[in-house]
């Protein structure tokens, strides 16, 4: 179950109190689901008791109260407790399915996944002034709107009712996609910065992370295809009989420090994979972070899945990572086989950013504020580009299905930032 149909699951649940007499009021178009907050527990959580409490005309907690047996008997769920003044948080009965799902609906959707009918049959009148941020402001809205299944249109004159904060001066010497970003990114009530600090190719820079996290995902696929495997959703860990091994050891067993063709560089940072931990963890014990020994090649025609040269692909080696191993280089020295530690991998961070992309999508369009679909690529962004590094197979590992299962993740992502940088009108491009 999805966190879209899960919201859907919500709603129903609240028809059938209303038909059943428990609560007189009307069902609302949409219910929001997220993580549980502080005190919360479960999968996901919504406020919706909460919200229907003052139409009700009685207490959240008691609304919740109706609706909890509603929620429990529906297909996919565990269990819900009411903790709060009304929070309903919901325990699925599989959350490796919530992921695997999610990730099937956005390759099925594509460019449209997030689209919905929010605006259904509307038509949005924007009178803009003759100015150059808002007219690429409702250029923007136009699009977006149109996701949500409504029409807008842009008219100049008085009264004016979309009029985000000037442009300083002219975007226009930044070029055409770092003036798009420069004139949308801020929020409508604050003053865009026209600098070069847009056309910089650095972590600081939030657009340059956005595309650069596009631009290697492509890349991770065209290396996975010269790899010989595709994406399939699917849990991203291995079954620990798939990462134990009985074979005697040729001497040239993964140790977790093959050669990733980039050397790293002075200006890491975590989001990159520099100096990370790998959250999503490592089937090979450390990442990439030294020289190639005298005997170790790095394959030929595949890279770490990136195209820019001032970014390194691998991570710093924990204390946990050396002492892994030491221990697997004291049983290979005895005569066992090399022993590499099974991956115990949660749902990623990036499942939140991607499951909540179409309830920011509505709200950009509905509240004519194409800065929160900029904001929110950034936190997709920033999401994902932790997790590439564990992507492809290091070495001289096989293609599992845990590898075309991150894939497959990866590639979502990547679907969510082009669709984003595509509303903008910024080009997502294949290599950076």
């Amino acid at each position: 179950m999805t966190p879209v149909e899960l919201s859907r699951t919500v709603l129903h649940a609240v028809r059938r109190a209303v038909d059943g007499g428990e609560l007189d009021v009307t069902v609302p178009e949409r219910a929001v689901v997220t993580e549980p907050g502080p005190g919360g527990c479960g999968d996901f959580s919504t406020t919706i008791a909460l919200q229907l409490a003052r139409p009700a005309g009685q207490p959240p907690r008691r609304v919740a109260e109706i609706l909890r047996p509603h929620l429990a008997d529906a297909d996919g769920v565990r269990d819900v407790v009411v903790t709060g003044p009304g929070f309903l948080n919901i325990s699925l009965d599989d959350q490796a399915d919530v992921l695997t799902a999610l990730v099937r609906e956005i390759r099925s959707r594509g460019a449209e996944y997030g689209h919905g009918d929010a605006l259904a049959g509307e038509v949005v009148a924007l009178r803009v002034p003759y100015e150059v941020r808002a007219e690429v402001v409702a250029d923007a809205v136009v699009r977006i709107v149109a996701t949500q299944g409504g029409r807008a249109t842009v008219e100049h004159g008085e009264p004016v009712n979309l009029r985000p904060v000037p442009a300083p001066e002219d975007p226009a010497p930044l070029g055409p996609d770092a003036a798009q970003w420069a004139l949308l990114h801020p929020a409508p009530h604050d003053r865009p910065r026209i600098t070069a600090d847009h056309l910089v190719q650095r972590e600081g820079n939030p657009l340059f992370r956005v595309r650069y996290a596009h631009a290697r995902i492509r890349s991770l696929s065209r290396n996975a295809a010269r790899l010989g495997f595709t994406a399939e959703p699917g849990p991203l860990h291995e079954p620990t009989s798939q990462v134990s091994t009985s074979q005697e050891p040729t001497g040239h067993e993964s140790t977790g420090h093959e050669s990733t063709g980039h050397q790293p560089t002075a200006h890491g940072d975590a989001r990159f994979g520099h100096g990370a931990g790998r959250p999503y963890g490592d089937p090979l014990g450390p990442a990439a972070d030294t020289a190639p020994a005298a005997d170790t090649a790095p394959a030929a025609d595949v890279d770490t899945g990136t195209d820019a040269q001032d970014v390194d692909t691998g991570t710093d080696a924990q204390e946990a990572d050396a002492q892994e191993a030491e221990a697997q280089e004291a049983e290979a020295q005895s005569g066992g086989a090399p022993r590499r530690t099974p991956v115990t991998t949660p749902p990623p961070p990036l499942q939140t950013p991607l499951a909540d992309h179409p309830r920011v999508l509505a709200l950009a369009a509905t509240q004519r504020a194409p800065d929160r679909l900029a904001r929110h690529l950034v936190t997709v962004a920033d999401a994902v580009l932790p997790f590439l590094p564990c992507v492809l197979p290091r070495g001289e590992e096989k293609p599992s299905a845990a590898h075309r299962a991150r894939l497959a993740l990866a590639e979502a992502a990547g679907t969510v930032l082009a669709g984003g940088l595509s509303l903008l009108g910024i080009d997502a491009p294949e290599h950076l």
